[in-house]
């Protein structure tokens, strides 16, 4: 039984995780129907990893069922996207203030480590490497910052908020990593960010984590309006 079930399991994994990345990176539109024809083709699997795939992305909000047998990628707003940085600003500020108070030597280690690994410069092929790489380095390096709070059920609710704000994120990463100006800004930035986190001022951190998160929303803004997503 077991032996049955973990092929077809991999399978609706690496469904998921290919679709959720072709919407994330604008593949699929937002509004556009998305065709089991067209996705068995693409993906070379069955309708049943699809389906479940489908389903899950339903659940995370970037998929929307039309009726029993279709699925559109869910539109994109700007309500939307505010409402969605907004928490997820707030909610990080909350975090990192309980890490402040709750974090080790070990914790403030970790953060150094990521800080250093984020800001080096990166040997890459292509510019989607080079975006896939800082993209994997600056989640880590927030991700150390926020483990520190040291609560599994906070930390499961910043995952579902991140999880809703890929696509909107990866507008602003477009814009960001492939501009070494605004890299820099953001160098300086987690440079700030890190020096007030080790000196324990919980407060200050927080306000600064708010607003280091809610900078992409202006930059998404425009993207999304010249793009006709608005």
């Amino acid at each position: 039984m077991t032996m049955d079930s973990s092929p077809r399991q991999n399978l609706g994994i690496s469904a998921y995780s290919w679709l959720k990345r072709d919407i994330t990176r604008g593949v699929f539109q937002p509004g556009e129907k998305l065709l089991m024809s067209r996705l068995k083709e693409r993906y070379g699997l069955g309708i049943g990893p699809l389906r479940e795939a489908l389903s899950q992305l339903v659940a995370e909000r970037l998929v929307v069922a039309i009726s029993q047998r279709g699925y559109r990628v869910a539109p994109m707003s700007l309500a939307e996207l505010a409402d969605l940085y907004d928490a997820r600003a707030q909610l990080e500020g909350l975090i990192l203030q309980l890490a402040i108070e709750r974090g080790d030597d070990a914790w403030e280690a970790e953060i150094l480590a990521k800080a250093h690994t984020l800001s080096k410069i990166m040997e890459v092929n292509s510019p989607d490497e080079l975006l896939d790489v800082w993209d994997t380095r600056h989640k880590a390096f927030h991700t150390a910052i926020a483990s520190g709070c040291r609560s599994p059920h906070l930390l499961q609710v910043r995952e579902s908020l991140f999880d809703q704000v890929e696509r909107y994120r990866h507008l602003w990463l477009r814009e960001t990593v492939f501009s070494e100006e605004a890299l820099e800004r953001k160098r300086q930035e987690h440079a700030a960010l890190v020096e007030v986190i080790l000196e324990r001022r919980a407060e200050r951190a927080a306000d600064m984590m708010r607003e280091h998160l809610m900078t992409p929303v202006p930059i998404i803004t425009e993207v999304m309006t010249r793009r006709g997503l608005a």
